[in-house]
């Protein structure tokens, strides 16, 4: 992830979807907010955010739901703690704590019942107005010499289209994305003409499935609010980009990312994400070092 703060001139915000209960976790989210779960040594959700800030968005709405309540906590200022560590003269620890306070302007909307992606993407129309912004799944985490988000900005700044991230997916895999399949228009950039949610490989369009990053235009709420429940009862976002598309004149475009993409949606992916991660961190040697001891036990 870039650590400068790049300067935009949209007036974008980035919305965040955090309103899930987290079921392929539990019991562990029981009481915990899955985007809460640690990867390495920060919440999940803290780098989705810090991703947003490196992309040059500062105005971040989290969409929560019931027990959602220690995201706002983390982002919060703590008081009581940052007067302990300055009495402990722990100026290291003190510094991060407030950092995390200080990313960004960001706020919180509740989903009143959990309707599904695009409900929750709806629950920010108000909030967005008429503004380009960007939605990035909470559960994902994208790590390349750019943001992946940052490069939809650069894109959507050339073509004013609205924009999302594709990826790469294995066959078997495909009945857990949406796929999508278009025309090559440029680099690694293509104009979508087809989104198929969670198809079967034989139906498939593509061997390319939607990331978690997109960068809209108002144009999907209208779309959305006309959307009815789609794969699994739900309100899907990939079923609104399609209309979205097709019956307002606008092309669609995806971008190819050839970063790492980390899932955190469920257990398997999440140990491996923070294994990985702890690895390519400055806890990486101490940590190999652990790996190999337990390879000789």
């Amino acid at each position: 992830m870039a650590s400068s703060k790049p300067s935009s001139d949209l007036d974008l915000v980035a919305l965040i979807p955090a309103a899930g209960f987290g079921t392929r976790f539990l019991p562990l989210t029981k009481s915990q907010p899955k985007e809460m779960l640690p990867v390495v040594d920060k919440p999940t959700i803290q780098w989705v955010v810090e991703e947003a800030v490196a992309s040059g968005i500062t105005d971040i709405l989290i969409v929560t739901g019931r027990g959602k309540r220690a995201i706002e906590d983390h982002f919060d200022r703590s008081v009581e703690l940052e007067l302990a560590l300055e009495k402990a003269g722990r100026t290291r620890e003190l510094e991060r704590v407030r950092a995390v306070a200080e990313l960004a302007d960001i706020h919180y909307i509740r989903q009143k019942e959990q309707k599904g992606l695009g409900d929750a993407v709806l629950c920010g129309a108000r909030h967005i107005g008429d503004r380009p912004f960007a939605v990035m799944l909470g559960d994902t985490i994208c790590i390349d010499s750019k943001p992946c988000t940052g490069r939809l900005v650069e894109v959507f700044k050339e073509h004013r289209k609205p924009i999302f991230s594709v990826f790469k997916v294995p066959p078997m895999k495909t009945t857990s994305f949406g796929i999508v399949g278009g025309t090559p228009v440029g680099d690694g950039l293509m104009k979508v003409d087809r989104m198929v949610e969670k198809p079967p490989p034989e139906k498939a369009p593509s061997d390319l499935g939607i990331l978690g990053r997109y960068l809209f235009t108002s144009c999907i709420f209208d779309e959305l609010r006309k959307t009815g429940p789609g794969v699994g009862g739900e309100i899907q976002l990939t079923d609104a980009m399609a209309a979205c598309a097709t019956q307002h004149d606008h092309d669609m475009l995806a971008l190819t990312y050839t970063g790492q993409r980390y899932d955190i949606g469920n257990i398997p992916d999440w140990l491996a994400a923070h294994t990985q991660l702890s690895l390519d961190s400055k806890y990486g040697k101490d940590y190999a070092e652990y790996l190999k001891g337990l390879e000789h036990d």
